[in-house]
C-alpha cells in the first residue's frame, strides 16, 4: 500500500493510482472533469473548526497535527481508504498552497505509522 500526495492542480497522471481528493471544500477554478477523481473523501480531512482554526499558520503547524491525528484515530472513513489502496499507488490529493504545512502530509504519515485492520 503506497500513498502519496499531490496538489490537485497539477496534471493527473498514470502513476497516481487511484487519486483521492481529501479536501472537504472543492478546490477553486477546478473542474471536476479535469480532477480526474477516484474518490472525493471529504470526512477524512480537517473537522471545519480545526481547519478554521490552523488557518494554515505554519506557527500553528505542530498543534495542528497533533489535533487532527487525535481526529484521525477516530475516523470512520480511513478503513475504506486503507482498502481502496490495498496492493496499489493511492494519490492524496489537496489544494493547499504549501506542499510541507498541510493535512495531506499528516494524513499520509498517518496511514502509513497506523497499523491496517
Amino acid at each position: 500500500m503506497a500513498f502519496r500526495i499531490k496538489r490537485v492542480y497539477e496534471p493527473a497522471e498514470p502513476a497516481d493510482g487511484a487519486r483521492v481528493l481529501v479536501d472537504r471544500l472543492w478546490p477553486r477554478g477546478l473542474r471536476k472533469a479535469d480532477a480526474h477523481l477516484t474518490a472525493w473523501m471529504k470526512d477524512v480531512a480537517p473537522s471545519p473548526r480545526l481547519r478554521q482554526w490552523f488557518g494554515h499558520d505554519p506557527e500553528r503547524f505542530a498543534e495542528f497535527r497533533r489535533r487532527y491525528q487525535a481526529e484521525l484515530a477516530k475516523n470512520p472513513q480511513l478503513p475504506e481508504l486503507r482498502r481502496l489502496g490495498r496492493g496499489k499507488t493511492v494519490t492524496l490529493l489537496y489544494a493547499a498552497r504549501d506542499p510541507s504545512i498541510n493535512h495531506a502530509r499528516v494524513l499520509q504519515a498517518f496511514l502509513k505509522k497506523s497499523p491496517t485492520p
